[in-house]
């Protein structure tokens, strides 16, 4: 059982953990020098990575325990539910339709919001449909949401092979989930967005709990499951759709930080589950992030090697565990 006091020490190492990372982030192979105006602004420049990484890691987190609670399976995540599908459809859609010029080009708050209000918009589609109109259980509406993923990812890799190989190459570095391609000039949308959606899911942290005991057991302690199913669906398309767009997909990441989550924290309270693994999500890209960018030189493989690393750490809890 998780006792108070070893809670505060995991919190405060994590926190302690994150905050260097992120200062090495700032700081670290800066060519000019200590106090200057060069170094700040410099650093100022830094900071809004950082900002990325602090978003990227809330949403990522809170959303795939969050859905793993009311999914009652660990395996799950919601990329299952198509958001990365979609976002690769609709920029391989802008490269066929409009050319190079068009995928190449920075995005625009317009197109963000766009990107951002489609993917909620086909999420909560899809789970009103499915749950309060056609009353199907949540394992169908998963199957549903999975076929349509598969379609839209066919649908991708036609058009892809109809592009240009110079078109291609472009489409490709956009589609792959990375920190430093990520566009910083959104940031001050995607954040607000983030901590209201990720704010209202800790603030319902305890009907969380009582969900995670099953459907029969919450429905007799009081609760709408379908309801409360619903929108805690609305809130992780929100926060899937915000980091998605804003610095593309990374499927595993959520998967990853939420087991090592669930091994350290060895609680089922969400109070305390969603803050740690928030702070397991930032140190986990910041320190991928600073060993790639500063150490290895390898920048732009951030999104390739958390993908690696979560891939090995799903077949192998899948093997231990045996079924999904």
């Amino acid at each position: 059982m998780l006792t108070p006091s070893r809670y505060a020490t995991i919190m405060t190492g994590l926190v302690i953990t994150a905050s260097v990372f992120c200062l090495l982030i700032l700081v670290w192979n800066n060519p000019m020098p200590v106090g200057t105006d060069g170094f700040w602004l410099i650093a100022k420049r830094r900071i809004l990575t950082v900002g990325v990484i602090l978003v990227a890691a809330l949403c990522h987190g809170v959303a795939t325990v969050t859905f793993q609670t009311i999914t009652s399976n660990r395996i799950l995540t919601p990329s299952i539910i198509g958001f990365e599908a979609l976002y690769r459809l609709m920029h391989t859609s802008v490269a066929f339709f409009f050319g190079l010029g068009a995928i190449a080009k920075a995005v625009t708050l317009g197109e963000y919001l766009l990107q951002v209000t489609l993917m909620v918009a086909m999420a909560m589609l899809l789970y009103g449909w499915l749950l309060v109109w056609r009353r199907t259980s949540i394992h169908q509406m998963l199957l549903v949401g999975l076929i349509l993923a598969s379609a839209m990812t066919g649908l991708t890799a036609f058009m892809q092979r109809m592009l240009s190989p110079t078109a291609f190459d472009v489409l490709l570095a956009r589609l792959i989930g990375s920190i430093a391609n990520a566009d910083v000039e959104m940031l001050g949308f995607a954040a607000p967005i983030a901590m209201v959606a990720a704010g209202a899911i800790f603030f319902l942290a305890r009907t969380l709990n009582v969900m995670a005991l099953g459907r029969p057991v919450a429905i007799g302690l009081g609760v709408n499951y379908e309801r409360m199913t619903l929108v805690f669906l609305g809130l992780i398309s929100v926060l899937m759709a915000v980091t998605t767009s804003l610095i593309g997909p990374i499927s595993f990441l959520g998967f990853l930080t939420a087991m090592i989550t669930y091994q350290v924290a060895q609680t089922h309270d969400h109070r305390q589950l969603l803050p740690m693994v928030w702070l397991v999500s930032v140190v986990t890209l910041a320190g991928a992030y600073f060993t790639l960018r500063h150490l290895v030189y390898a920048q732009g493989s951030v999104g390739i090697i958390i993908e690696m690393v979560g891939g090995i750490f799903f077949l192998t809890y899948l093997l231990r565990k045996g079924r999904l």
